[in-house]
């Protein structure tokens, strides 16, 4: 009996250390959803904080509505700040932008006014999810 306790707990550790193994081996991925243009900048430091602290993670960030504004030509913040070389920076660390086409032409903007980092994708909500439900991304809205 002692034999059976001492070989299950045995496997109940190696279960568990594998478990373990598995998780931290799974790859990070978050999809940050933007639809409001009120502060773009916190939500970019946000995500430059995410990257400090699990600098694999890999993140989208999914814009629509008024949140698309800080990825046209010439964004600047309330105090004339570009939101631009901010998006270079962390595009530069992988970070992928995504603006909805749905809002460029609900708005009437033209395409080109979209800057080099980001991609134009049909639909924000529906690229939000489809990152989550066929591609296992987290969900944050800053």
């Amino acid at each position: 009996m002692k034999i059976a306790r001492t070989l299950f707990a045995v496997l109940v550790l190696a279960f568990a250390a594998c478990s373990v193994a598995g998780a931290a081996a799974r790859e990070e991925k978050v999809v940050y959803h933007m639809n409001d243009g009120s502060n773009p900048m916190a939500a970019l430091n946000n995500i430059r904080n995410h990257l400090n602290a699990s600098p694999k993670a890999k993140i989208v960030v999914v814009t629509h509505g008024p949140g698309i504004d800080f990825l046209l030509d010439g964004a600047q913040d309330k105090n004339g700040n570009p939101y631009d070389a901010v998006v270079q920076e962390l595009a530069n660390r992988s970070v992928q932008f995504r603006v909805c086409n749905n809002t460029l032409e609900t708005r009437k903007i033209d395409r080109k006014r979209v800057i080099p980092e980001a991609t134009i994708v049909p639909s924000g909500v529906a690229e939000v999810s489809r990152l989550q439900a066929q591609e296992g991304y987290a969900y944050i809205k800053p």
